[in-house]
Order: C-alpha cells, then sequence, then structure tokens
C-alpha cells in the first residue's frame, strides 16, 4: 500500500498498557433507521460500520447487534419514556465490550476514525441516535454462578435475547444505594429459576466534547444505570412469566425509564427487516 500506516508504532503500544479480556467498558448504540430507509441502514450497519466503524478498532473487542420487531417494540415499557420517544423507536441496538483501562486510547481513535468515514461520504445518514453512550462496567450478576459463559463471552455465546433496561435515580448517592441494592438482592432474586443468564450494570460516561454532531451527549451520568439481561430463550416466549414487571425493579428513589426486549440478528441477512413497522 501506498498510504502511510506508521507500522512501526503499533509494536510500541502492544508492549505498553492494560490488555485484559474484561468488559471494563461498552458501547451501547440504540438507533432508528428512518422510514423508508430500513434495508440501507441494515445493509450499511453490517457490510461496512460494524467493522470499520467498530469490531476494526484497536480494544475494543466483542460486538453484536440486536433487532426489535414491531411485536417486540410493543412490549416496551414504560409509555412516557425519557430514553425514547415514543418509546418504540429505536429498533436496532448494537453492543460492543472494550477492554478494562483502554477507554481514552479507544475513544481517541474511534473520534478519529469516525471523522474520517463522515469525510469520505461512509456514514449513513438516514438514521437517529435514540440512545448512544460509552459505559463504565459496575457489575455482572449472574444466575448459575461460577457455571457458564462469562460476562466477557456475552457477545459471542449464541443467546436468544437481551433487554436493554435503564434506571435514573435521583442523584449520584441514590444511584450508589440502587447499584448495591440491585447487586446484592434484586439481580440475584430476578435471575433464579429465569430465562437470563446473567445481567451486566453499566453507568454512562460523558462523550467527548469533540465528537460527530449527530450524536447527542450523553444524559444520566450520575444518576443513570444501564442494564443487559441475556437471555436463553426468545423474549416473546418468557415476557410475561419473567419480565414484564421489570418496571417495579427501581425502588422508591429511582424511575425505570426503558425496557426494551430485543432478538439477536442474523449477519450477513435482511431477516427482520420487513418486521419493523
Amino acid at each position: 500500500m501506498s498510504e502511510e500506516t506508521r507500522s512501526e508504532t503499533y509494536a510500541e503500544l502492544a508492549a505498553v498498557g492494560p490488555y485484559g479480556v474484561r468488559p471494563g467498558h461498552a458501547l451501547i448504540t440504540m438507533v432508528e433507521p428512518h422510514p423508508g430507509h430500513e434495508y440501507a441502514y441494515n445493509r450499511w450497519y453490517e457490510d461496512d460500520h460494524y467493522y470499520a466503524g467498530a469490531m476494526a478498532m484497536p480494544w475494543m473487542y466483542a460486538g453484536r447487534r440486536w433487532v426489535a420487531t414491531r411485536e417486540l417494540q410493543e412490549l416496551r415499557v414504560p409509555e412516557k419514556s425519557a430514553v425514547a420517544q415514543p418509546v418504540t423507536a429505536g429498533c436496532y441496538l448494537s453492543t460492543y465490550w472494550i477492554t478494562e483501562g483502554r477507554y481514552d486510547d479507544h475513544m481517541k481513535w474511534t473520534v478519529g476514525i469516525n471523522k474520517r468515514l463522515n469525510r469520505d461520504a461512509r456514514v449513513h445518514q438516514e438514521r437517529t441516535h435514540v440512545f448512544t453512550s460509552f459505559q463504565d462496567h459496575e457489575a455482572t450478576v449472574y444466575r448459575d454462578g461460577a457455571a457458564g459463559p462469562r460476562d466477557f463471552h456475552a457477545l459471542d455465546h449464541p443467546y436468544a435475547g437481551l433487554v436493554l433496561q435503564v434506571i435514573d435515580t435521583e442523584g449520584p448517592e441514590r444511584r450508589a444505594e440502587l447499584l448495591e441494592r440491585l447487586r446484592s438482592r434484586e439481580l440475584p432474586r430476578r435471575l433464579a429459576g429465569s430465562p437470563a443468564a446473567m445481567v451486566t450494570v453499566f453507568r454512562p460516561t460523558p462523550l467527548p466534547g469533540d465528537r460527530m454532531t449527530y450524536v447527542k451527549q450523553v444524559e444520566g451520568v450520575d444518576t443513570r444505570l444501564t442494564l443487559l439481561w441475556f437471555l436463553e430463550q426468545d423474549p416473546r416466549e418468557c415476557w410475561p412469566a419473567h419480565f414484564a414487571d421489570l418496571d417495579t425493579l427501581g425502588g422508591p428513589n429511582a424511575r425505570v425509564e426503558l425496557v426494551a426486549p430485543f432478538i439477536p440478528t442474523i449477519p450477513g441477512t435482511d431477516l427482520y427487516v420487513d418486521q419493523l413497522r
């Protein structure tokens, strides 16, 4: 190749810094393609952006795309959500793990590459970011203890569904109290005997000031928790028995702002695109 790649720098970077497998950070992004652009958006994201704008980046080591058909969108609560307006907005969800301790390094690259992709007309404009944020890992609670996949396997293991849950509290102290209650009591109780194998809990971090203009600044940095429930069953098969009341999980000093079920996309296909509306 004629382009300068500064190959010698890669050897220097590989020799320093954390390089574990723990998902210390995540990118969680829920997007709504504009009406009439669903197929084009899906092909752009799967054929280009998932790789060039995510998986090819340093320290982003696992990813998974999820989709909410209209049937799944109609299971969402609450009707008046601070996250999605209307609550059915955001039919595609992408989740990515970033190596613990590498958030700053990754962010420098992601801002740079997205500016380049935008300049080179490799960004699909006919979409709205409903809920997009980088987040720091706070806890993982497992249904089966030491048995089964760990959280660093979660985006590669063939889970049949995912539930995105967002909870707002009244302030940082209330969030800390909620996190402890979830970790020690509420989540173990909910997971026992359920089709969910684990729940990962994250807190959002602010996006850099030089982010792309089509991505809005993150809300709830000091007050919000984001939960990802990894399901061994299609959520449509087990929703009433296990997840229909997740909007009560926050307790008296918190408000559940979104409970949204998804199923995994099938890479390389347009399966489910005709079921979004």
